[in-house]
């Protein structure tokens, strides 16, 4: 987890609690990480324990209270008992962070429908699963912040990547109908929507490893997952309390610039 000296004050999110999707590994690790060391207590799930019980032991060594959940995003019964329990361990919820996402790069001619549709239903049935039953079992009554986290790719296209991008341009609008619904509720429901991040097993999957040499971005280097992280603080804190339907690209630029063509062998 980064060292990054963080540029936001760290009683952030004080007394409050977060909830992060896909939190075990990667970019949900790290968003676990800066909304814990800003405050928060967190509750990460996944669906291995392993790297659940591991990314629960890296947050408390950093001084993070934080507990976690097996659960499959896909499964509304899963995600629904999550939530709840969630609920019943901090005694309530104020931050959500929809993270879980599937990803694999393959051409369309080569791309099942199973294949289209396991990944539209991780990142887009997903994150419908767990807003909802996070609104209903504590946001509608209480107030809150949902941030779902989205793709930059999608708004330039993106070869091999089409299942991929369906499925985030829905988080897109699935976000804008929630923060129009909630809002009188006071549920804040805004995107984050990522480019590459160095290190990450997306960024080798879809550019491979040409990428951290070579970005096509106006700032020249791909970004890391703690400046994802820090958007996503952004979001969920009280500076951005006048922000809802939202979308924050945090992609150095890249989506007004770099052509979607992955230095990939499957793209011909």
């Amino acid at each position: 987890m980064s060292a990054r000296r963080s540029p936001f004050r760290p009683d952030l999110l004080a007394g409050k609690v977060a909830l992060v999707t896909g939190g075990a590994t990667g970019l949900g690790l790290e968003t676990a990480r800066v909304l814990g060391s800003h405050g928060a207590r967190i509750a990460i799930c996944s669906r291995k324990e392993a790297n659940l019980q591991a990314a629960v032991a890296a947050l408390k060594d950093a001084g993070i209270e934080a507990v976690y959940g097996v659960c499959d995003v896909r499964q509304h019964e899963d995600v629904t008992a999550v939530v709840g329990e969630v609920i019943r361990a901090f005694g309530r919820l104020d931050v959500v962070v929809n993270n879980a996402a599937g990803n694999f790069p393959v051409p369309i001619s080569d791309l099942s429908a199973g294949g289209f549709k396991a990944v539209v239903d991780i990142d887009l049935l997903g994150t419908f699963n767990v807003s909802k039953a996070a609104y209903e079992l504590w946001l509608r009554d209480h107030g809150g912040s949902v941030v779902n986290i989205s793709a930059a790719t999608q708004y330039r296209g993106m070869a091999l990547q089409s299942h991929v991008v369906s499925a985030k341009a829905g988080i897109d609008a699935f976000t804008r109908a929630c923060a129009i619904e909630w809002g009188p509720d006071g549920v804040r429901v805004n995107v984050v929507a990522p480019g590459a991040m160095s290190g990450t097993e997306g960024v080798k999957r879809i550019t491979g490893d040409a990428a951290h040499r070579t970005m096509q971005n106006p700032l020249r280097r791909p970004g890391s997952t703690t400046e994802v992280a820090e958007a996503v603080l952004f979001l969920a804190g009280d500076a951005a309390s006048y922000v809802t339907g939202s979308t924050l690209v945090v992609d150095g630029g890249g989506w007004l610039t770099a052509s979607g063509v992955p230095d990939l062998p499957g793209y011909r």
